[in-house]
């Protein structure tokens, strides 16, 4: 089979997932006839028709309530953010009701709100967030963040099939840079299973989304340069946490750095180095150390913003700093 394209993932996966259950519907900003901003949705519209691909209004709250009473009724939404960062219109539908509602009345959620989301694009404050870690402190809300164009594809799948609502975090970065040949037949992912992205025996890094790639290049770096092996651990799925494979890496390294493009304060990396520390302080031979964005708005130029985000360079100094040790 041919490779496809991240996005090319994500579209086949709603093709696949509306095909098999009729009870699936894609609801969205100009997902229907314009295919979405960034043509994920395209040819959705032309297959399933208008009642299953449906336009709707600018207003997130409303998308995410729509489908909250959908899916009360038997229903699988999935709903499109054009742009993750206005999720924020919906946080208070997301977590004081979508959260709670099978806890407080034993109604099923089992919808998908999926939306592009991260920087490196010079997309500005206004359409580069990640704003993840701000949903990870709501029990009963899932969170996923692929990395690869297969995750992509197989942990959409599954996140359609849950009974509970999946915040599905799509990189746009990613979209049209990272391609994959899909495994043949029904693939899915299970959510919350973590994957060794590289093989490594001195040093970890754990990580999600698009710097599991800045991370890699980090390693080969410093494998050619330094002569150290770096283990590289993709979570892909954030709530649930695989703190299984977590642990397991600290364990066979002994050293630890958590990377992410997400801000340093209040980020997923701080709760990583939380239970790290609670769990198999013992097994560490070095402080667990950080590498993140800076704690502001990301701007639109591009030095600024290559400043403030991640790269391959931090993390290589990061990791010589740990090799220290």
């Amino acid at each position: 089979m041919a490779e496809i394209t991240y996005l090319e993932a994500i579209r086949q996966g709603l093709f696949e997932e509306m095909a098999r259950d009729d009870n699936v519907f894609c609801m969205g900003q100009d997902i229907g006839a314009f295919g979405g901003a960034f043509k994920v949705t395209e040819g959705l519209m032309a297959r399933f028709g208008e009642q299953r691909v449906i336009d709707s209004p600018i207003s997130e709250i409303a998308l995410v309530g729509a489908a909250a009473g959908a899916a009360h009724m038997g229903l699988r939404p999935v709903v499109e953010m054009q742009f993750i960062d206005f999720i924020a219109n919906a946080y208070d539908m997301l977590t004081n009701y979508v959260a709670t509602a099978r806890y407080r009345a034993s109604l099923p959620c089992p919808m998908v709100v999926r939306g592009p989301s991260g920087g490196y694009v010079r997309g500005g404050p206004f359409h580069s967030q990640n704003p993840e870690a701000g949903f990870l402190h709501t029990p009963g809300l899932k969170i996923v963040y692929p990395a690869t164009a297969s995750d992509a594809k197989g942990l959409l799948k599954s996140a359609i099939r849950d009974e509970d609502c999946v915040l599905f975090f799509e990189h746009k970065y990613l979209y049209r840079r990272v391609k994959d040949v899909m495994p043949a037949g029904d693939h899915t992912v299970p959510l919350g299973l973590a994957r060794v992205a590289r093989e490594g025996s001195d040093i970890s890094i754990v990580t999600y989304a698009s710097t599991v790639w800045k991370a890699l290049e980090a390693a080969e770096q410093m494998q050619t340069e330094d002569g150290i092996s770096v283990e590289v651990i993709d979570l892909r799925s954030l709530a649930p946490m695989d703190e299984a494979a977590i642990y397991r890496t600290v364990k066979k390294t002994n050293r630890l750095l958590v990377v992410h493009e997400d801000t340093r304060t209040g980020g997923i990396a701080g709760e990583i180095t939380a239970r790290v520390s609670e769990t198999c302080f013992e097994w560490l031979d070095a402080p667990v150390l950080r590498v993140t964005a800076a704690d502001i708005p990301l701007p639109y130029a591009p030095a600024l913003e290559d400043y403030v985000l991640p790269q391959t360079t931090d993390i290589v100094r990061a990791l010589r700093r740990l090799a220290a040790y």
